[in-house]
């Protein structure tokens, strides 16, 4: 009895560290002009890089919250839209090679863990669809 036991406290220990370390997961949101993301708890300090269908990169950076990039102009050109999205997260982790540039503390032993993103959504016309899932049968 006292192995049952000590088993189902450590397989509760498990799940709380699990839950404690759950990466954050934004979901991408649009409307017709627009690009955001929800489920945005945890991140911070977020630069958005988006890659137009001419090759144009545009950098959108929000201290707090999502960033948000909208299509601009008359000529905005239909295709692919390719972003990458980094964050701060509110982990932090040991920093293991400390450079002394002059910036800044150079006897901080934490820094925020990095959060990448990474995804793409369509203009056709002139507006931002959603792109459809293809699944093979």
């Amino acid at each position: 009895m006292k192995r049952i036991f000590s088993s189902f406290a450590f397989i509760i220990t498990l799940g709380w560290g699990a839950a404690m370390a759950v990466e954050p997961q934004p979901v991408q949101q649009n409307n017709s002009n627009a690009v955001w993301f929800e489920n945005w708890i945890g991140l911070s300090k977020a630069t958005m890089a988006v890659a137009t269908p001419s090759g144009q990169l545009i950098s959108l950076y929000a201290a707090s919250g999502t960033p948000v990039f909208e299509l601009k102009g008359n000529e905005v050109l239909d295709g692919i839209y390719r972003y990458e999205l980094s964050a701060a997260t509110e982990e932090e982790v040991k920093i293991v090679n400390k450079i002394d540039e002059g910036r800044g503390d150079a006897s901080k032993d934490t820094s925020a863990k990095p959060f990448y993103f990474s995804g793409a959504f369509v203009v056709e016309r002139g507006v931002i669809v959603q792109l459809e899932e293809i699944a093979e049968e």
